[in-house]
């Protein structure tokens, strides 16, 4: 379980919580000094774990890659980015026009931070930067927890946590799942978990601050970095950071999202309180949080992945703000191991499980310290295992890197058809190839707009499938008129024919 400050069930040893009392606060500047062991930890070598780093970049953006080159993406969210690093690299605000007609993003999710990925996007303006980006910060987030990790434990136990981490479904999925503005939290709470262990509590605190950049929950989890720092001894760096923590969560839900947002509110209260058109209280919404058998398994295969040895550290602490959203969320995407949502957990479990090994190395329980010898290659294997069911498998498949069949071809001659610079209106297949150089809305949200172009796969999934695209379009935009400019397999192109209106909702003319 959890140990804060324990004193006496287990012989003291590394890896102890500091006893409360002078120790730590002794000191007025700088953080715990450094001891022969810190001296060794430095010395551990770093390039295999950027060898490591670099195979897991090259698998991770060879699956985006020919996801994306097959048309595969699985929601509107990469064209979603895109539009929003498109928009800070061309030095404008982050307009998305997907999400509606001058649609400002920091009014849906607060992601400063994605601004970042601008000088990338001016030396290839692509989608397919973002996914290589991505890929990046994982396999970052892979070398320091198994680096972290050597210096903790030694031995061999540094690779495999590596690959532990590296194959973990939590990096998989959001592998899967395209770009998300999380994948610059993985390295960054894999650097603020990294100082904590080593005792280096200023940097733990400097680590954590870009976080509440991020997304606007993360200040919750820099709000528990505090806390533990103050458990660790930092009392006034502790309780400072929590403050911050807590107030910039607060800030940015209830003043920075809604001044930024058309509808001057927070949108994603109701991903807690409504369930459909349904009200739910708060009382029903926490009562309601393992009312599920996919959050259950959830939380077994969390914490499984780490051999049950994450729950021996109190870096487990910092998955709770996390886990407590989803948990309390209505909307049973946030419930399960799909998508990206477990991606930023990965890094700390991971590290709250060489310190559980740590701990538990002398324990006086002779079962548990014999565990603590085989738990780090049981959790490699348990990762190994798991990827025959995970996305990385079809790496292995040769239909993966097909990118030449019939629906391919298709999708890329209507991409053909669609001349560069115009307004188009589609749906998720052809979007993220659009973003870089057209206007994109979503099919449906852009009422009032007359698109120059409307583009749809006819086997996307409609509720009601779509027997006359033409009569679909004009039924979109009753305020001009359409004809079919290009039709192959399931894709359809068609054109205004009317004149483009003088004033277009979100479109602001120079």
């Amino acid at each position: 379980m959890l140990e804060l400050n324990k004193s006496g069930t287990d012989r003291s040893g590394p890896g102890r919580l500091p006893a409360q009392g002078p120790g730590p606060d002794a000191r007025p500047t700088g953080d715990a000094p450094r001891t022969g062991d810190d001296a060794a930890a430095e010395r551990v070598p770093l390039r295999p774990y950027l060898v490591a780093g670099a195979i897991l970049c090259a698998l991770y953006f060879l699956y985006a890659y020919f996801q994306y080159s097959r048309f595969g993406s699985p929601s509107w969210d990469l064209g979603i980015f895109e539009q929003e690093v498109r928009a800070y690299a061309g030095f404008d605000a982050p307009v998305v026009d997907i999400k509606g007609p001058g649609y400002l993003i920091l009014g849906d999710h607060f992601s400063p931070i994605v601004a970042l990925l601008a000088p990338l996007y001016w030396l290839w303006p692509s989608a397919e930067s973002l996914l290589f980006a991505q890929a990046a910060l994982f396999a970052l987030g892979a070398v320091i927890v198994g680096r972290t990790t050597q210096q903790l434990l030694g031995g061999r136990s540094g690779l495999c946590v590596t690959v532990a981490y590296g194959l973990s479904w939590g990096i998989q999925e959001a592998v899967k799942a395209d770009f998300h503005e999380i994948a610059f939290a993985v390295p960054l709470l894999a650097l603020v978990c990294r100082a904590l262990l080593l005792k280096r509590y200023t940097a733990a605190l400097l680590w954590s601050l870009p976080l509440v950049l991020v997304k606007e929950d993360l200040g919750a989890t820099v709000a528990v970095v505090g806390f533990l720092l103050f458990v660790y001894g930092r009392r006034l760096q502790g309780a400072l950071l929590a403050a911050f923590g807590v107030a910039a969560f607060v800030v940015t839900l209830m003043v920075l999202i809604p001044a930024a947002s058309s509808a001057g509110t927070y949108d994603y209260w109701q991903k807690i309180d409504k369930n459909g058109e349904q009200d739910v209280s708060m009382l029903d919404s926490v009562l309601g949080v393992l009312n599920s058998s996919v959050k259950i398994e959830m939380l077994v295969f969390l914490i499984g992945i780490t051999a049950f040895m994450a729950l021996r550290s109190p870096l487990t602490l910092l998955i709770v703000p996390t886990l407590g959203w989803r948990l309390l969320s209505q909307d049973s995407n946030h419930w399960g191991m799909v998508w990206h949502y477990s991606a930023i957990l990965m890094p700390v479990l991971f590290l709250a499980l060489a310190d559980g090994v740590r701990r538990s190395r002398d324990s006086h329980r002779p079962w548990l310290a014999s565990y603590a010898k085989v738990a780090v290659p049981v959790a490699a294997a348990i990762a190994v295992a798991m990827t025959q069911h995970l996305p990385l498998r079809d790496l292995l498949r040769p239909e993966t890197y097909r990118t030449d069949d019939a629906r391919s071809q298709a999708a890329r001659a209507a991409l053909d058809a669609i001349p560069a610079g115009a307004r188009v209106e589609t749906d998720i297949t052809l979007m993220a190839h659009l973003t870089s150089d057209r206007t994109v809305y979503w099919v449906g949200g852009a009422p009032g707009t007359a698109p120059d172009i409307v583009a749809i796969n006819l086997d996307f999934g409609w509720s009601r499938p779509i027997q006359d695209p033409v009569a679909y379009a004009q039924q979109l935009h009753p305020e001009a008129s359409y004809r079919l400019k290009h039709r192959g397999g399931s894709f359809v192109v068609m054109e205004r024919t009317s004149p483009e209106p003088a004033e277009i909702p979100g479109v602001h003319r120079d």
